[in-house]
């Protein structure tokens, strides 16, 4: 089975930056077959979708409310998942989820996605 794991996270404030990490543990993953993406979940709220990457043509999506501060990225050697998140605002405070799936994408929304990482904090102050 496939577990991932989220780093990263932490306390800032309002216009600065943080990268998040998703990494595997257990069973070997190849980032390059799977659809992955980040979703976040702040209290009280459903869980929102972020970004994306498609394992057919590696299509990439970004939530209009991320685009043009966050970047999804990955290493494929390492299969490490990323999110680059720049110009933090106070509305971006939530727990921070990694998922992967072997669907070929897009996917986009939470229900799509098999596997999730256990989530990591990202607290905004303005």
């Amino acid at each position: 089975q496939v577990q991932l794991g989220e780093s990263g996270g932490g306390m800032v404030q309002a216009g600065d930056s943080l990268r998040l990490s998703c990494v595997t543990s257990g069973r070997a993953l190849t980032l390059n077959y799977y659809t992955v993406g980040w979703f976040r979940q702040a209290p009280g709220n459903e869980r929102e979708f972020v970004a994306e990457i498609s394992w057919i043509g590696d299509r990439t999506f970004h939530a209009d409310s991320v685009k043009g501060r966050f970047t999804i990225s990955r290493d494929d050697a390492k299969n490490i998942l990323y999110l680059q998140m720049n110009n933090l605002k106070p509305e971006d405070t939530a727990v921070y989820f990694c998922a992967a799936d072997r669907s070929p994408g897009p996917i986009r929304r939470p229900t799509g996605y098999e596997y999730w990482g256990q989530g990591t904090q990202v607290t905004v102050s303005s």
